[in-house]
């Protein structure tokens, strides 16, 4: 009867769900519709069309350029411009302004990318394990999130997909896509140089230069490097903390003669920034050292080699047919390799120091053929990924080593080594057609897009476990092997077909409504992280814990998100303002959920750690999001000036219906929360530009601010009270000089203004109650100290730049 009635509260919960879902799309285009009334209707006279023609944002959203209006996909595109206007360094920038995304540099790391769209992502960049937003370089899959983090240099357009993207990008988009769109080669030999310097030392250059060599044949590339001093320091050791020294370039060939075009390209990035120390929250339970004033400081007394390098080429062939066929066709191979040295407790002591080195190589090819005319436009395509990830992680437990009583112990020095390799074997078939149902049956102006994708994906896993005294090879040492405690071995494979279906109505040039339903789906696996000698539960019935048991508890099942959207694009007022808005409902099943446990090692009886990762959850999401433009006037103070006002608002309500837990399980979704998703985000962006001459030039001087906000933000599922981040609102402003001719620009650049201190990620080994209280008095999982260590975003900083064009 309680598992009845259980089940029926579920189904109520989803019926609401789903009420609350429609009335909130009724009502918020309803509303926003009665608030833009009559203003499609002005044409003439009350805005530039040809302006407005000239600002069109073309994306790639769908496998085809297309107009930014017309696409019936929740996406927002940035231009390069753009972003060198505000003086963004990063992609994580972007978190500001975008509804519903988060974008950050991962826990303890320089370079590697934690994502989240609509409550969905990946917080461990564990070997094998694959982000729920897929990142793109140039429609090339990147198969981890190591050196994810891409600096803004030689880039088109970044674009963010929100929502179930898996017809079209695959198994890796249950949560949206990030595409990084860099610029092709121009009919024009040019140079550009770019400079930057600023607080903290900064100090970057950029170097472009293309180069035709005929009529259909140019080469072109860019060397970037990027410096700047900590925010901090970590006393331990003298270095600085937070600082940046990434060196990088990118070069190309292209040809074009306008019915074949080949471009073969490579990318190159090394990152040899210091160590990233956390800010302990709390005092050291064993040492007594008290809590630092300076949040960018660190005490941690791990060194050795800290540096990222990553490296890759794809070759891109697009050959047109004629007017309505084009093959295209993308091959690339990408390889990595992150040496991380992460100071769980950041004390000098090594009571957690995990080194940890990854490594990641890809190979990709992806054939597509697309087809438009009047009446028919789509792709369709195979997709291919040969993939290999590897880790060897050391985790030092001095401290507890210390006090093993006999026969072990004492043991300093002790180091649990976990060691893991995942292989990736997949391919897939997909095809998406958008069919114009005035051409075909004089419906006008709708549009019914119908899509779907077959995926085979096949892992296989080496994990093993080992307990050392001393540091494993990869990290200079000689240890000596106290015993083996899990060496597993697996295969498995997983199949899926995400199916995709929209439609759209677009009554004048000015309006688009659409609704739409996409599936995404992301493959299952094993955990890296894993350990044998924990397994006790019986998973097959059997009755006893045996070799089935071990894998099935190393196993973790694909999950999927099925999402429903409404949507309204629009053009308004001849061009001058631009609206989009988004309702959305999603359920999400299946839900991977990686853990990190302390345990005690059964042969030592000493402290240990080990991963698991179950499908524990399901959980819902209801939600809002509404971007827009504006140009609120022209010739205000004076001829040729103008005032544009932008903005991006997002409401989501993301909630665990079902989070299982325990042995026996026991479903405590309702003390869970869904990690990295604020409930409201949004920003409010002001451009005033006004012509002004400089050094004998004509140009236009632009003012630029941005107002954005944040909710509470939880950093895990389970909720902490002193790692998990209020609400907060961040400043910038830019003030930006160009040329009319583009060569010179001048810029000040000014970030988080207010000096604002917010958390964006961290680590904890303190025990909690079952609301997420701490547990008084504090009591340390894992090592003496208590690990409770938070990592910051940037403080207040002020660049200045000067770009040339020759």
């Amino acid at each position: 009867m309680a598992k009845a009635s259980k089940a029926f509260d579920s189904q109520l919960g989803k019926v609401r769900k789903r009420l609350l879902f429609g009335s909130v799309a009724v009502t918020a285009i309803s509303a926003f519709a009665l608030l833009s009334g009559g203003s499609a209707l002005a044409q003439d006279g009350s805005g530039d069309p040809a302006r407005a023609s000239s600002d069109e944002i073309i994306v790639s959203a769908r496998r085809r350029d297309e107009s930014l209006q017309d696409v019936p996909i929740s996406v927002t595109a940035v231009s390069g411009e753009a972003l060198n206007q505000v003086g963004a360094q990063d992609i994580t920038y972007l978190t500001q302004s975008i509804p519903n995304t988060t974008l950050k540099v991962s826990r303890g790391t320089n370079s590697t990318l934690t994502a989240f769209i609509r409550g969905v992502g990946q917080q461990d960049p564990v070997a094998g394990f694959e982000s729920g937003v897929g990142i793109y370089i140039d429609d090339v899959y990147l198969n981890h999130p190591q050196s994810a983090v891409l600096d803004i240099y030689d880039v088109e357009r970044v674009e963010v997909l929100r929502g179930p993207q898996g017809t079209l990008y695959g198994r890796n988009t249950v949560g949206g896509a990030l595409k990084y769109v860099t610029k092709r080669l121009g009919d024009e030999p040019s140079l550009k140089l770019r400079g930057s310097a600023g607080t903290y030392g900064q100090f970057d250059i950029v170097g472009t230069g293309e180069l035709p060599l005929s009529d259909v044949f140019a080469v072109g590339g860019t060397v970037a490097y990027f410096t700047r001093n900590g925010y901090g320091e970590n006393l331990t050791t003298g270095e600085d903390n937070y600082d940046k020294d990434v060196l990088a370039f990118r070069a190309s060939a292209e040809f074009d003669n306008d019915v074949v075009f080949a471009r073969l390209s490579g990318d190159y990035l090394k990152d040899k920034s210091n160590p990233k120390g956390g800010h302990r929250l709390i005092p050291g339970l064993f040492s007594g050292a008290p809590v630092l004033d300076n949040v960018y400081d660190s005490r941690g007394g791990l060194s050795g080699k800290n540096e990222a390098e990553a490296y890759g080429a794809t070759l891109h062939i697009e050959i047109a047919l004629n007017d309505q066929w084009t093959l295209k066709n993308i091959a690339a191979w990408r390889e990595d390799e992150s040496f991380q040295l992460i100071d769980f407790d950041a004390l000098p002591a090594a009571d957690i120091d995990v080194p940890a080195v990854y490594r990641n190589e890809q190979f990709t090819e992806e054939f597509q053929v697309l087809y438009e005319s009047d009446a028919v436009a789509g792709v369709a395509g195979f997709y291919y990924i040969d993939a290999n990830a590897y880790q060897n992680a050391d985790i030092v437990l001095d401290l507890s080593g210390s006090l093993i009583p006999a026969p072990f112990g004492p043991l300093p020095g002790l180091n649990a080594n976990l060691f893991g390799d995942v292989d990736t074997k997949s391919w897939s078939v997909f095809g998406d057609l958008t069919f114009d149902l005035e051409n075909i049956l004089g419906i006008q102006g709708v549009e019914l897009s119908v899509g779907g994708r077959y995926t085979s994906d096949k892992r296989s896993a080496h994990v093993v476990k080992q307990q050392f005294l001393g540091n494993t090879p990869p990290f200079g040492m000689n240890p000596i092997l106290l015993v083996t405690t899990s060496d597993f071995t697996g295969e498995a494979k997983f199949t899926d077909f995400s199916p995709k279906a929209s439609l759209s109505w677009s009554p004048n040039s000015e309006h688009n409504f659409y609704v739409s339903y996409s599936q995404g789906f992301k493959g299952g696996g094993f955990d890296p992280r894993g350990d044998s000698t924990v397994v006790t539960a019986d998973f097959d019935g059997d009755g006893d814990v045996d070799a089935d048991d071990v894998f099935e508890f190393f196993l973790f099942d694909p999950e999927d998100v099925d999402s429903y959207e409404a949507g309204w694009k629009a053009s308004l007022a001849g061009g001058r303002i631009a609206s989009n808005l988004a309702v959305f409902y999603a359920e999400y099943t299946n839900v991977q959920i990686p853990g990190s446990q302390a345990a005690i090692d059964p042969f030592t009886m000493s402290p240990t750690f080990f991963g698991i990762t179950t499908n524990a959850g399901a959980a819902e999401f209801i939600g809002v999001e509404w971007e827009g433009r504006a140009l609120v006037g022209e010739d205000i103070f004076g001829a040729g000036d103008a005032f544009t006002l932008s903005w991006g608002g997002g409401w989501i309500d993301a909630d665990y219906t079902e989070f299982v837990t325990g042995a026996p399980p026991v479903d405590v979704s309702d003390q869970r929360v869904v990690q990295n998703t604020p409930e409201f985000s949004g920003a409010i962006t002001t451009n005033y530009s006004h012509p002004m001459g400089l050094a004998g030039r004509d140009g236009d001087i632009a003012l630029i601010t941005q107002l954005s906000y944040k909710s509470r933000t939880h950093i895990f599922e389970i909720p902490n009270p002193l790692l998990d981040q209020g609400g907060y609102g961040l400043f910038d402003a830019s003030l930006v000089w160009t040329s009319d001719d583009g060569k010179l620009q001048i810029g000040m650049h000014g970030k988080n203004l207010l000096d604002r201190q917010y958390r964006i990620a961290g680590y904890n080994f303190l025990a909690q109650n079952p609301d997420g209280s701490i547990v008084a008095p504090l009591t340390p999982l894992l090592g003496l100290e208590g690990t409770e260590t938070a990592f910051y975003g940037p403080p207040r900083t002020i660049t200045g730049t000067i770009q040339v064009q020759f």
